[in-house]
């Protein structure tokens, strides 16, 4: 997967397509997230839908409760407005994997009952005007319902031609395996925050499952949600996110963190945003970046992540700039 440069140093950053499962469906190292998929305009939306694609990023990452925030009108709000462009451009449902998830019911808030998931999932595919999803997620664990029944209804939504492949969302390693455990298909991905600011899932056991499991990881927030595009600096050599409101610890990242993110861009001629998403890239499970702008020209600029050359010493140095201490 990783790649050599004339200089013999290996290159850990894989532009190489990703495959869900053992089955034949491929998709790009960049996926694109519609979590702020909230305007109406079914042109405009259209055309980010279309850039995307033409730019690789086959696999669309939604959710049903997609429009609780960032100005939409509601719970499924985003799904209808990508169902929206499916029923205006129906040609472009054939050039994507379409990922969608459930489970979230507010004010509940979990339920991945029997029930109320199969429920879930038939209402998105109606607001995505679909007969088919994917790659079907569980948004996020629900403790009150068993493993068992969870992976009873994944499977029946299989068997009954509504859902090509299932995974999980924010998961810990124990309750993926405890699913997997009970269920006949394989969970093909999980989807953790994972950027060079949140380095959990490298920590946790999430990847070193995905290793275990073949599960594919699919990293939201790969640019910390906007806090490692930070400027205005804070006491104590921190910087915090362009908008500050309401912030507190978790909002501001290490001065140092983002002095080594510059310092690579500068070399590659490229944007920090872009050494960020080669930096989540450069795992060997192959994670794809869910990448969230709803800008077309944006995603060109991120497209340039493919091109990063990254080695060891690079991620090492944005991990130990991370964390603020030397590994040992």
């Amino acid at each position: 997967m990783a790649s050599t440069s004339n200089d013999g140093t290996s290159n850990l950053v894989s532009s190489a397509p990703r495959r869900l499962g053992s089955g034949d469906v491929e998709v790009g190292p960049l996926a694109l997230g519609l979590w702020r998929f909230t305007g109406t305009d079914v042109g405009l939306n259209a055309a980010l839908v279309e850039s995307g694609l033409d730019l690789g990023m086959n696999l669309i990452d939604i959710a049903d409760v997609y429009g609780l925030d960032w100005g939409g009108t509601g719970f499924g709000s985003c799904e209808e407005n990508l169902g929206a462009v499916l029923r205006a451009r129906p040609e472009l449902r054939d050039r994507m994997v379409l990922a969608t998830k459930g489970g979230i019911v507010p004010p509940v808030p979990y339920d991945s009952g029997a029930v109320a998931l199969r429920a879930a999932c038939e209402a998105s595919l109606a607001r995505l005007s679909t007969d088919r999803i994917d790659l079907y997620q569980v948004h996020r664990p629900d403790n009150f319902t068993h493993p068992a029944e969870l992976a009873a209804t994944l499977d029946g939504l299989i068997a009954d031609g509504l859902v090509g492949a299932v995974g999980v969302s924010n998961y810990t390693p124990a309750q993926t395996r405890a699913l997997g455990a009970h269920l006949d298909s394989p969970l093909v991905s999980t989807q953790p925050e994972y950027s060079a600011a949140c380095l959990d899932p490298l920590r946790d056991g999430t990847l070193d499952l995905c290793s275990e499991m073949g599960m594919v990881p699919l990293a939201w927030s790969p640019l910390a949600g906007g806090r490692l595009m930070a400027q205005r600096p804070l006491a104590g050599g921190r910087l915090m996110a362009p908008n500050p409101a309401g912030a507190d610890e978790d909002s501001v990242v290490r001065a140092q963190l983002l002095a080594t993110l510059d310092r690579l861009a500068e070399r590659e001629g490229v944007d920090r945003a872009a050494v960020c998403v080669a930096f989540v890239l450069a795992h060997p499970t192959a994670p794809i970046a869910i990448v969230g702008t709803q800008q077309p020209e944006r995603l060109e600029g991120l497209q340039a992540a493919l091109g990063v050359h990254l080695d060891r010493n690079d991620v090492y140095d944005i991990v130990e700039a991370s964390e603020g201490v030397p590994l040992p």
